[in-house]
């Protein structure tokens, strides 16, 4: 198969004056000059007119959960939930239009206490007045909490004197609980919730993907592979059914059986997805103040003065997790939010020769500017969740003020230290749609349109950098992907407009036509 691609703007991101690209097969044979690529045309060779659209290189995932994703087709998405109310309302809805039997699991999804009216959060009770003879739990757009009814919670085993997991919270108030699990307590819990048939699964695995590729993403992660998901990727792998490669970093507690269940996919690819390190939890996420801080959250009352968040692991055990990655030559993903959890991640990785390990630390929303020093002599790769200036840019003022909101995601100093980073959506989180997480890295806009750190704002190049060849260092793969390369794989995507050529206000507009994995094409499938 031969293809030449013509007529349009081409972003290769390598010195090399490009007008057209020849791919065979499933590489990129040549690049160059219009005239010298159509010599190599034969009878059999399709030439394609872009007709003044842009080509440039696919997208690579620097952080998201594959499974997510594909979870959230089968689950009531409170996305447009404006108050407590309207979540009422939408469970109601549910109810009525599905004949739920006794014990069937009813799962929500997308919920953010933040951006409701009352800016709290829902109570069991409140579930059980529409909900109470099913399980119910609504699960917190960040992945770090979510509020269970009563029948969850009787179902669970969980009572007002359940101890929480190190680095975890039941709530419980006046000696009750309120529903509300947080941090090591919601994620350990979480996973005892049954999940649905495996056919109903890798369907919706199937749209995950479509979802990916619809954004020009062509390597995707699994950025927490526990061992419930054995069974699920077994059979993706079996009925050959990812199309986009899927890197996964597996839960250390688990490695033992994932390791067993998938030794072909050890750090090599077999049928498109490879085990590729760990992943461990630093701390808790910052809109939620679970984040681990340094100098404490502002005060919101009397009683949370001095309130610096919480780790989730002990030095001790971030060492053993470090410790082992390194002495397999598997690399590690530390979730860290807070600059204290930074630290310790830091002080850890700093007393190990991990030079050639690529250590990435996942979101780095509040890494302080002055902890970049060390994190470029550790080689440590942050992955930033920049889309957080946009999302949660107005909670974060309210937690840290002004100044300290400013300095979050800091990519502009990040840059000025020649540090390598890569920029990611954390989906299910928010979707995966890297043209918006661009236009956040690059305007830094809040919803209520406040500028969040101009000092910190980066150029559309460095922006685009970040998503391919940065992405493509981060997995050791540089070789292979994140350019326009003679010899890299033809992963590509054809969008409308040049994101180099328009106001920088209006990137997150862009559209992907056109998403191209190893020389296949894969059209814009809206999911």
């Amino acid at each position: 198969m031969k293809k030449i691609y013509i007529n349009g703007d081409f972003i290769t991101l390598e010195n090399k004056t490009c007008e057209a690209i020849l791919i065979e097969d499933d590489k990129i044979s040549k690049v160059g000059l219009k005239e010298e690529i159509l010599k190599n045309k034969d009878s059999k060779t399709e030439v394609i007119d872009l007709e003044g659209k842009t080509m440039m290189p696919s997208f690579i995932d620097g952080h998201s959960h594959f499974f997510g994703v594909a979870n959230s087709f089968l689950q009531i998405s409170l996305e447009e939930c404006a108050n407590i109310k309207e979540i009422q309302n939408k469970l109601k809805e549910y109810k009525e239009k599905n004949k739920l039997p006794k014990d069937k699991w009813v799962i929500a999804n997308n919920y953010d206490q933040n951006i409701l009216e009352e800016k709290r959060n829902v109570t069991r009770e409140q579930i059980d007045e529409i909900i109470k003879d099913n399980p119910v739990v609504i699960n917190h757009k960040s992945g770090h909490s979510g509020v269970f009814n009563t029948k969850a919670l009787e179902m669970l085993n969980i009572t007002e004197k359940t101890e929480a997991p190190f680095g975890g919270i039941i709530e419980v108030k006046n000696g009750n609980l309120t529903g509300l699990l947080e941090e090591n307590a919601y994620i350990e819990i979480i996973k005892k919730v049954p999940m649905p048939s495996l056919d109903e699964l890798i369907e919706a695995c199937k749209k995950a993907q479509e979802k990916y590729l619809s954004y020009g993403i062509t390597t995707v992660q699994e950025g927490m592979f526990v061992k419930e998901l054995i069974p699920i990727y077994q059979k993706l792998i079996s009925n050959n059914i990812l199309k986009a490669d899927l890197i996964t970093y597996i839960d250390l507690k688990a490695q033992e059986e994932i390791k067993k269940a998938f030794p072909r996919n050890l750090k090599k690819y077999y049928k498109n997805m490879k085990i590729a390190g760990y992943k461990i939890f630093l701390d808790g996420s910052p809109q939620l103040r679970t984040a681990w801080m340094k100098t404490p959250y502002k005060s919101l009352n009397e009683d949370d003065n001095e309130y610096f968040g919480f780790n989730t692991m002990s030095d001790e055990e971030v060492k053993e997790a470090v410790e082992q990655a390194h002495k397999e030559n598997m690399q590690i993903l530390a979730h860290c939010n807070g600059d204290k959890a930074a630290e310790q991640y830091i002080n850890v990785v700093k007393n190990i020769n991990m030079r050639d390990d690529r250590p990435v630390m996942i979101h780095a929303q509040l890494l302080n500017v002055d902890q970049l020093e060390e994190v470029k002599k550790c080689d440590i790769i942050p992955s930033f969740f920049v889309a957080h200036t946009y999302y949660w840019g107005d909670t974060h003022i309210k937690n840290f003020g002004l100044e300290r909101a400013n300095k979050i995601s800091p990519l502009k100093s990040s840059l000025d230290k020649n540090i390598i980073f890569t920029l990611h959506q954390d989906s299910p989180v928010i979707e995966p749609n890297m043209f918006e997480t661009i236009w956040c890295a690059v305007n830094r806009k809040t919803k209520s349109g406040i500028t969040l750190g101009e000092d910190e704002q980066i150029s559309v190049l460095d922006g685009i950098k970040a998503v391919t060849i940065n992405g493509a260092y981060q997995y050791f793969e540089e070789d292979i992907k994140g350019s326009i390369k003679e010899e890299k794989l033809a992963n590509l995507v054809i969008v409308d407009k040049n994101p180099l050529k328009i106001p920088k206000e209006d990137i997150k507009n862009i559209k992907i036509l056109e998403t191209i994995k190893e020389g296949k094409t894969y059209k814009r499938i809206d999911t």
